[in-house]
């Protein structure tokens, strides 16, 4: 059997596993195992084991992602969530639509603090989803506000899933973090613009309201756009590394949460066994995938598919088009980290070896946001959007199918972003030539 066939046969092994529940990151370990014995003897493998998983779980640049949700970890038990939620409020809530605006707009700034999608969308299930109910919002349309806003936990940098993009293709990391804020706040910006779409062709789905200040909501606020500065700032002007600046936010985070007197002891645990659960299933994922990854090297089918798809004369356009199909489709129905770490090693050298007219760096960085806004895409679309079935466990009586519906308009407004972002990549790499 040639490399390639095994290679088919891996994938197609892994997508059954998945199917009948088996955790990514052991179904990726399995199958890469299997794979890279067929071809090489147990003995190679053997001594790849013996060395593989210490080098990459040393590896220094991996220390952000435990840093970084620890810092979210942080923000969500000291009650931050609620009070930028009710300080947005107060600012958008007297428009029609104006409630769920501010869970964007809430969601964007706890997204430069956490860094993780489905953690945002858990935290504004129940910070704002009872809110929104509580003051009329159609249910759906108040879910699937929540599932879109906690998208924004990976587009606004800092974005645990954009430290594991860097990692996996050796991409400069603050590069990557300067070209996802402009395509992040776009986001933002455009799917306000939905809400308000949608609340002036029925205003009883979205009401303006008035929610009233104690004055508690407006002083929780300052510290965490201090932090979201302190860290996105620092970490673009060259003030610290990414590392240094996860590490700077974590700690802040906690003396803010100490200074509030709404982080204590028990809270500090839960904060720390949750970054402890996070951070291994990551760290399982990873060494599944790079297992799986070395088999599939071993196998050639990523450096004869570039080959063959850079010697067939179509379009660089139409093959990156067809690549992100592949990934909103995939996103549909599988976690996005694993998707991402699966299809990596078999894509970015397909669009590597393609003429955009950019420099090799520039197109590894573009093509790392346009990832990001697909992965985003595949978190909310049918059947199995993961931020979805986040709204639908935590509000129960909503029904998923009523937050698929009301979830359409923001995915068409995500495609019509990503293909502003295909056509002029400068939208990505305008930060990145300005601040290097």
């Amino acid at each position: 059997m040639s490399g390639a066939a095994v290679a088919l046969a891996g994938f197609t092994a892994l997508l059954l596993l998945i199917a009948v529940r088996m955790p990514v990151g052991l179904a990726m370990l399995l199958t890469g195992s299997a794979g890279y014995v067929s071809l090489v003897g147990l003995s190679p493998f053997l001594s790849y084991m013996k060395a593989t998983p210490y080098h990459l779980f040393a590896n220094y640049t991996l220390s952000i992602i435990p840093l970084f949700i620890l810092m979210g970890a942080f923000a969500e038990r000291s009650g931050l969530s609620t009070d930028l939620f009710r300080a947005a409020g107060r600012v958008f809530g007297r428009r029609k639509g104006g409630l769920a605006m501010a869970v964007i707009g809430a969601s964007t700034v706890f997204g430069a603090i956490c860094g993780s999608s489905v953690a945002t969308t858990a935290t504004f299930s129940r910070a704002a989803l009872p809110e929104l109910r509580r003051y009329g919002y159609d249910p759906g349309l108040a879910g699937a506000t929540v599932a879109v806003g906690g998208t924004l936990g990976i587009l606004v940098p800092p974005s645990v899933i954009l430290v594991v993009y860097a990692i996996a293709t050796e991409q400069n990391i603050v590069k990557l973090f300067q070209a996802a804020l402009i395509p992040g706040l776009l986001a933002a910006v455009l799917h306000c613009i939905v809400i308000g779409w949608v609340a002036r062709r029925d205003p009883t789905m979205a009401p303006a309201v008035e929610i009233g200040d104690s004055g508690g909501s407006w002083r929780g606020v300052w510290p965490a756009l201090l932090v979201a500065v302190l860290v996105v700032g620092g970490i673009y002007g060259g003030v610290f590394t990414p590392t240094e600046g996860a590490a700077v936010g974590a700690v802040a985070m906690l003396l803010i949460g100490i200074a509030r007197r709404t982080l204590g002891a028990a809270g500090i645990r839960t904060s720390l066994l949750q970054t402890a659960e996070t951070t291994a299933m990551i760290f399982l994922i990873l060494l599944g995938a790079e297992v799986f990854n070395s088999f599939l090297a071993l196998s050639r089918l990523p450096i004869d598919a570039a080959e063959t798809i850079a010697g067939s004369g179509y379009p660089p356009l139409a093959v990156l088009g067809l690549l992100l199909a592949l990934y909103i489709i995939l996103g549909a129905v599988m976690d996005e980290l694993a998707m991402m770490l699966l299809t990596l090693p078999v894509f970015f050298p397909v669009v590597s070896a393609l003429d955009f007219g950019l420099p090799a760096e520039e197109v590894a960085i573009w093509f790392g946001i346009l990832v990001l806004i697909v992965v985003g895409i595949g978190l909310v679309a049918p059947p199995i959007g993961l931020n979805v079935f986040v709204v639908s466990a935590m509000a129960k009586d909503v029904s998923i199918a009523a937050i698929y519906r009301r979830v359409l308009p923001f995915i068409a407004i995500d495609i019509v972003r990503l293909m502003l972002v295909v056509a002029f990549p400068a939208i990505a790499l305008l930060l990145v030539r300005a601040l290097n």
